[in-house]
């Protein structure tokens, strides 16, 4: 895992290039399938989001969602649900995949192809889709095929024991927040992105793949913030500065505003986060830029 690229590229098939057209924003006209649960793929979609594109998150009805996860990472998106187990929604997912840009997935290695989605199966459905894929504990090597989340990728890598004597402890001691899961979410959202640029420039399908524990490895060998355990935990006070107001699906919602900032195009959510299935799964008609 450790010789692995933070983002990893691969080209996955031929597809003629494919330059962004005029909008006002980033990724206006961009069309992106989130379907991710939990924290690190929504964040991706989140972002992208932010940057104007057109994101569909694409749940299974059957599929537990935390709640509050899903009001902060719903920003920007529509919201659809289809079960994948049905042959019906699998061939609703592919109409839709076929006038996709970008698709993101995080469920288990192996899951999504099993359903008919594998990277190779997407670029020949729709030639010059940006595939993009998070697994736990990397694309090689003995462990690849497991499961996991944030919490255990943690404690599987060290930060949990390093942690621990930091804090002169003899217990594994987390890291306060899910860090491994949000750097692997802008991580992603920065993938795709750069696989829209190569696909604008260069042409062909690609296929971005991060993984949690790639993206530990990275943050442990930024080294540690001198003292760090020392300060206190920050009150709403501290960082009233980073919220904003918005009404969403759920009613009124204070969270965190994206840290972006962009003179000439701001970055902004559009949309409320709604709930689950709120929305049809099936792509708006094309809005003049």
């Amino acid at each position: 895992m450790q010789t692995e690229p933070l983002i990893g590229f691969e080209r996955l098939g031929e597809a003629p290039a494919e330059p962004l057209g005029p909008a006002g924003r980033p990724l206006g006209g961009v069309r992106v399938l989130d379907l991710t649960r939990v924290i690190a793929g929504p964040v991706c979609g989140r972002t992208l989001a932010a940057h104007g594109a057109d994101v569909l998150l694409v749940t299974g009805p059957h599929l537990y969602n935390v709640p509050p996860l899903v009001i902060d990472s719903g920003r920007g998106k529509r919201s659809a649900q289809l079960d994948l187990r049905d042959p019906a929604a699998r061939e609703t997912l592919r109409g839709l995949l076929a006038q996709a840009d970008v698709f993101v997935q995080g469920y288990r290695p192996g899951a999504i192809a099993g359903r008919g989605f594998a990277p190779a199966e997407a670029a020949a459905l729709r030639p010059g889709i940006v595939y993009v894929s998070l697994c736990a504990y990397g694309y090689s090597g003995p462990w690849k095929d497991r499961r996991g989340f944030d919490s255990l990728v943690q404690t599987a890598s060290g930060f949990n024991a390093a942690e621990a004597e930091a804090a002169g402890q003899d217990t594994p001691k987390p890291l306060p927040v899910q860090a491994l899961d949000h750097a692997s979410g802008h991580l992603l959202a920065l993938g795709a992105m750069a696989g829209l640029h190569r696909r604008a420039t260069e042409g062909g399908s690609w296929h971005i793949r991060i993984s949690l524990a790639r993206t530990g490895h990275w943050l442990r060998g930024l080294g540690r913030v001198p003292l760090g355990l020392a300060h206190p935990k920050p009150t709403r006070a501290d960082i009233a500065g980073f919220l904003e107001e918005s009404e969403s699906g759920f009613g009124g919602l204070s969270c965190v505003r994206h840290a972006a900032t962009l003179s000439a195009t701001p970055a902004r959510w559009d949309r409320p986060s709604v709930k689950p299935g709120t929305d049809a799964p099936r792509w708006p008609a094309a809005e003049t830029p």
